[in-house]
């Protein structure tokens, strides 16, 4: 069975990143983007990270510029923004594709394993996944769901 350890990421300076890193916590992955009307999520998913970090919760964002083009910056602008605009300091990759032939390995395997409103499409910026802390994808949240209505959730996992 396939668990998100399986798969690497690219982080922003193009290093390999092994999920396997991230072994025994509970994983929200975020596809997200700096010029959408979605990102004030963002501020919302700094709260997630901040009250539960502690307690083995991470945040992977993984920006997407896909969706109307709504994610344009270099890795140092998306930083810059998302640091001044909402502090954020859960972990953020490279720039990813979600939908499509080139879409990232791990996308392809969350929308496997948990469909959403358009079937295995990510719909929009600011989709979610959910991963317990044995790998496994137990959750798909919209990209319209507000991420306070994931604390039930997030706190059953953990």
């Amino acid at each position: 069975m396939t668990t998100l350890y399986d798969f690497t990421v690219t982080a922003q300076d193009g290093t390999p990143v092994p999920l396997v890193d991230y072994t025994g916590k509970v994983v929200l992955i975020v596809n997200t983007a700096t010029g959408c009307g979605l990102t004030p999520q963002y501020e919302g998913l700094q709260t997630l990270y901040d009250r539960y970090k502690d307690q083995g919760f991470v945040i992977l964002d993984f920006p997407c510029n896909q969706f109307m083009g709504q994610a344009p910056g270099s890795a140092e602008e998306i930083n810059e923004f998302c640091t001044l605009n909402y502090q954020t300091t859960f972990p953020r990759f490279a720039k990813i594709k979600v939908n499509g032939k080139d879409a990232e390995p791990l996308y392809r395997w969350l929308k496997e394993e948990q469909k959403g409103a358009l079937g295995k499409a990510i719909e929009w910026n600011f989709a979610k996944f959910l991963i317990d802390r044995e790998g496994a994808v137990v959750k798909r949240f919209s990209a319209k769901s507000d991420p306070m209505e994931m604390v039930e959730s997030i706190e059953a996992l953990l």
